[in-house]
């Protein structure tokens, strides 16, 4: 009779691929909990919300485009270079200072009139994070422009000015980026 001397690695090929697809499994799922999915705050409202009334929304926009502007006044913007590998010109984000900050806009009728009963709300954001946003609902028309006093900003970088604005049966949006230099 003959022995069989063959050994076979088959088993401990089937072993080491498990064991390997475990580690990659741990390591996918530690890395998705160190970096937590911010929700978008597009159109003042959570992700789910603007995407069931995107239509309604769409209509109330342009519905307030064909006859009103939205326009922040005596803002400082500051001056950035074109990106030589983007076709897409970029507006210049407006100059943020350390501490309080304050905001006027104007909602301005197409004949140049200015309108005075709008139900006006404010958000100051950044654009992949909702820790540090702060929300401002019915702002006061003074002095000829809507008014927002008393943002406080304390961490440098990238945000965003959101503006919405109720007319009638119509509501306009305005999203301006912004910059705090470190």
């Amino acid at each position: 009779m003959e022995k069989n001397n063959k050994k076979t690695y088959w088993p401990h090929m089937i072993l080491g691929f498990l064991a390997i697809g475990l580690t990659l499994g741990y390591w996918t799922v530690k890395s998705a909990n160190s970096m937590p999915v911010q929700e978008s705050n597009q159109y003042m409202l959570k992700y789910q919300m603007a995407d069931i009334h995107i239509n309604k929304i769409t209509e109330l926009k342009q519905a307030f485009d064909k006859v009103y502007n939205i326009k922040i006044l005596g803002a400082e913007t500051m001056v950035m270079t074109d990106n030589v590998n983007s076709n897409r010109p970029q507006a210049n984000p407006v100059k943020l200072s350390q501490g309080i900050n304050d905001f006027s806009y104007e909602v301005v009728a197409k004949d140049g009139s200015k309108v005075v009963d709008a139900n006006v709300t404010f958000l100051l954001t950044q654009p992949h994070s909702r820790r540090e946003d702060q929300l401002f609902s019915n702002v006061p028309y003074r002095d000829g422009k809507y008014q927002i006093k008393g943002v406080e900003i304390k961490k440098a970088g990238r945000y965003t000015l959101q503006f919405r604005a109720e007319v009638a049966d119509t509501m306009g949006y305005s999203e301006i980026a912004a910059y705090l230099k470190p």
